[in-house]
């Protein structure tokens, strides 16, 4: 059983594409989301604070440390949050949810533990909506010691094929083996993929990224900050009122990491970036304006030096809703060879 991780849009051109369809779905389906995400001690902390908890568990070490965990324990909520999201490469077409009927919590989950997180349709109901069918989950969390620690019971709606806002007409899923969304894991369950290896890349095609991310002020303003920029046009509104001529815009570093972030859907396998050359940018983006990315693939050969690793150019190009080009870069990639790499060994 496979699905794809891509429509064809164009002559050699593809766009991301995520996400089971209702009639993709049947009971006992067993999906292994990827990546796993780290659960910091920072996070936690953030979390609590953020919410206005007021279980100093959370971010008082010193208390945590005469509890009976001996450290601050995890905000249960939090886990949630991170359960239900890093699900939503596989259930990315779900409407709305319709309900949880339980969380339960088996595991204490604490600081510097990694998530991983597993679903298993448990009932499909066709219903009488045209546009969706019923789905119900149980998401299970584990931790980087294969600890069970919590068991989510969810009830979803999940577009039926051709009803999902995004469904174009004409563009039709590629059945490649390479842009497959999931690979076959152990007992029969799917792992979602986590992009293409050096073999998958072909010069000349181009990857239309997906979604796009919208920037806002308050975030251009955080990202500069913690990065020591003092200008004063990216932290100071006041600065901006007495000198109306200066236009507001997002940081610029903050626009070539989300825009080098926004490729890393299909460019997953990559072991490192080699370097950025003949960055260009047009013009300042806005805050509140949308990125949106796509690659070209250019040269490809293997590594002399690093045999299991192929070295890919690509092209990158974001531009606005608008469509106006605003970031252009050329970019030199390690990427892992079929077979090679940590994936096997990372429950990849």
């Amino acid at each position: 059983m496979t699905f794809s991780g891509y429509l064809r849009v164009g002559q050699a051109r593809y766009r991301e594409r995520f996400g089971l369809s209702f009639e993709d779905v049947t009971v006992g389906m067993t999906i292994q989301h990827r990546p796993g995400v780290d659960f910091s001690q920072q996070d936690n902390r953030d979390e609590a604070l953020d919410t206005i908890n007021n279980a100093q568990l959370h971010y008082d070490t010193n208390y945590g440390t005469k509890t009976a965990w001996g450290k601050p324990l995890g905000v249960s909520t939090l886990t949630v949050q991170r359960l239900i999201g890093m699900s939503s490469r596989s259930w990315y077409r779900r409407r709305r949810i319709l309900g949880i009927g339980s969380i339960s919590m088996t595991k204490p989950v604490f600081g510097d533990d990694t998530l991983y997180a597993t679903s298993t349709v448990t009932d499909v109901l066709d219903g009488g909506d045209p546009d969706v069918g019923e789905v119900a989950l149980t998401i299970v969390g584990t931790s980087q010691r294969s600890e069970t620690v919590s068991e989510i019971h969810i009830r979803i709606e999940l577009y039926r094929e051709g009803r999902h806002p995004e469904d174009e007409p004409g563009a039709e899923p590629v059945d490649e083996a390479r842009f497959a969304l999931h690979h076959p894991g152990d007992g029969g369950a799917l792992v979602e993929q986590t992009g293409l290896f050096f073999e998958d890349l072909v010069t000349g095609e181009t990857f239309v990224h997906w979604p796009g991310k919208t920037l806002g002020a308050d975030e251009s303003r955080l990202h500069a900050i913690r990065n020591l920029e003092i200008n004063p046009r990216w932290s100071d509104d006041a600065y901006l009122n007495k000198h109306p001529q200066i236009e507001a815009a997002v940081w610029e570093p903050l626009i070539i990491g989300t825009v080098t972030a926004l490729t890393t859907r299909t460019m997953g396998r990559v072991m490192a970036n080699l370097g950025w050359t003949d960055v260009e940018l047009p013009r300042p983006v806005r805050p509140g304006e949308t990125l949106y990315a796509e690659s070209t693939i250019g040269d490809l050969r293997v590594s002399h030096s690093h045999p299991t690793l192929g070295i890919a150019e690509v092209e990158t190009r974001a531009h606005v809703a608008t469509g106006e080009l605003v970031c252009r870069y050329q970019r030199a990639l390690f990427v892992y060879r079929r077979g090679e790499g940590p994936y096997t060994a990372a429950g990849y």
